[in-house]
């Protein structure tokens, strides 16, 4: 489990046991992932923390990748035919969106509920269905509540809205009286939507004020806090392995066949979308991979489109063999690059996607633990962890009762078993004078140590 994953799969422990969720303007999310993880969970009969698993937590954003991936097919009406099941190969197909679908993390809702939005609400701009503006504000309230950053696409949205108007003043929505109703309906579910699932229901009233401490501290992370990337990071991420760059070359000519079309076409507006979070999630320094998740979607269907034209632009026999064949190289490369990095090397250092991923190492170290406590009849062995960041720690240490952390210089008393950081050694001097270290893997280049009785050696 990623650091990520672990500090969410705590957060479903808390609600398995009764309490309500907080939000934590400080370095967590919305209460968008455990408001559908937890009924997940406990219909697979997860009763609290120390009973969860990797299977139980990760199937939510599983279910989410492939429902994204099926409701593709509601897009053919905007996008073609063709189009989208290209696209939908590529969501079901490609090592990012794969290796993603399968962290608990909020990235796969946040991006399912785009497509939502972009999906309804291109329903509500064409009609003034009530139901379909219900669904869309339902769909960005969602998004909000997966992460902070939904601003950012609210702000491409509404930027490739407003571009659509002014070139197209006819089609603007604000000059339709009768649409104005649904531009209404939008916004009061998004109103309520937004507020019921921050205060938790209702049990979380004072969950607004730290909505307003999460802006200075999320304007602070934008600026890297280590992890600076530079400008084209998402580029060379996205067109890394065999397949990336073919697909980051369709997608491209796919894009600049988007932006000819009618400035208030869904295509057009889904470009100029697209370039808008491009643009902004690369200038600012701050970079992890599965914030590409959030690229692929559009990527995808401009890929799907320019493949879908060349198909219907040509119908020779040999210009679709060959535009068959193509498509056909597309999913054996994918096939290739996500075998490697999904299946054969998930958390290995050489995968560009396995970002700080917890070492396969310390899956040793619960198993070690067991060890020595039988060897000693311990039912309960009290263990005492000094780290700054002890994360995935909680996680698999979860069926320990006796568990404590501490921050370096805290002091922790006596322990059975110490597990400490690498820097925190020397203050615990005195401690550990009786106790022997054990190595264990804990990310790349991270070592951990787990401090053993000698008496209890080998």
């Amino acid at each position: 489990m990623h650091t990520d994953e672990s500090i969410n799969a705590y957060t479903i422990g808390e609600l398995l046991s009764g309490k309500a969720f907080h939000y934590d303007p400080q370095d967590r999310h919305g209460p968008g992932l455990p408001a559908l993880a937890e009924p997940i969970v406990k219909l697979q009969g997860a009763k609290d923390f120390a009973s969860l698993t990797e299977t139980e937590l990760r199937l939510t954003t599983v279910l989410v990748g492939t429902l994204t991936v099926l409701s593709l097919g509601l897009g053919c009406e905007m996008f073609g035919f063709i189009s989208c099941v290209i696209a939908a190969l590529l969501l079901a197909l490609a090592p990012l969106p794969v290796y993603y679908d399968r962290y608990f993390i909020h990235e796969t809702l946040f991006v399912a509920s785009t497509w939502g939005i972009i999906l309804a609400g291109a329903r509500m701009l064409k009609t003034r269905a009530l139901t379909a503006s219900a669904f869309a504000g339902g769909f960005a309230a969602f998004m909000l509540a997966c992460k902070e950053t939904a601003v950012i696409h609210f702000f491409a949205l509404a930027s490739a809205l407003v571009l659509g108007c002014f070139l197209c003043p006819i089609q603007c929505p604000a000059r339709q009286p009768k649409k104005r109703k649904a531009m209404a309906a939008f916004g009061i579910t998004f109103f309520i939507v937004t507020i019921l699932l921050f205060t938790w229901f209702g049990r979380n009233l004072a969950v607004f004020a730290d909505l307003l401490k999460a802006i200075p501290n999320f304007t602070a992370r934008a600026g890297g806090e280590g992890h600076e990337k530079p400008f084209w990071y998402y580029l060379v991420l996205l067109g890394g392995g065999w397949s990336g760059a073919l697909i980051l070359a369709l997608a491209g000519l796919g894009m600049l066949r988007a932006l000819r079309q009618p400035a208030y076409s869904a295509s057009f507006m889904l470009a100029v979308y697209a370039l808008i979070i491009l643009l902004v999630y690369s200038a600012i320094p701050y970079k992890t991979p599965w914030l590409a998740l959030n690229f692929w979607l559009p990527l995808a269907i401009f890929a799907g489109q320019f493949i879908a034209w060349i198909w219907t632009r040509w119908s020779k026999f040999s210009v679709r063999l060959g535009t068959s064949l193509l498509v056909t190289i597309i999913i054996v490369l994918l096939a290739h690059d996500t075998r490697q990095w999904a299946f054969l090397r998930p958390a290995d250092e050489s995968n560009p996607y396995a970002y700080a991923h917890t070492g396969e190492d310390l899956l040793r170290l619960p198993g070690r633990l067991k060890i020595l406590a039988k060897k000693n009849h311990q039912t309960d062995p009290r263990i005492a962890v000094v780290a700054a960041d002890p994360w995935p720690l909680p996680w698999y240490l979860r069926q320990f009762q006796n568990v404590g952390f501490w921050q370096p210089g805290q002091t922790t008393g006596a322990a059975d078993y110490f597990i400490t950081s690498t820097d925190v050694i020397e203050p615990l001097t005195t401690e550990l004078k009786d106790y022997r270290p054990e190595f264990f893997g804990w990310r790349p280049n991270v070592l951990l140590i787990l401090w053993v009785p000698n008496a209890d050696i080998p």
